[in-house]
């Protein structure tokens, strides 16, 4: 899951916080959080996994000098 659909599953978390807490719906209020958490989670999952490939082609790199 690239970086627009992690901020996009944030956007729609939001949305749906507000939604809730204006209509006094709390279960969907929870919900646009559990979304916001989740699209972090992502997101940091996502960064991670980055940094690794980012380090095993800097390892290649110097193996191969």
């Amino acid at each position: 899951m690239g970086d627009f659909e992690n901020k996009k599953d944030e956007f729609v978390g939001k949305a749906k916080e507000a939604a809730g807490n204006v209509s006094d719906n709390e279960k969907l209020e929870n919900e646009g959080k559990a979304d916001q958490v989740t699209s972090e989670a992502k997101q940091k999952a996502s960064d991670a996994v980055e940094g690794i490939k980012d380090k095993a082609n800097e390892v290649i790199g110097n193996l191969k000098d």
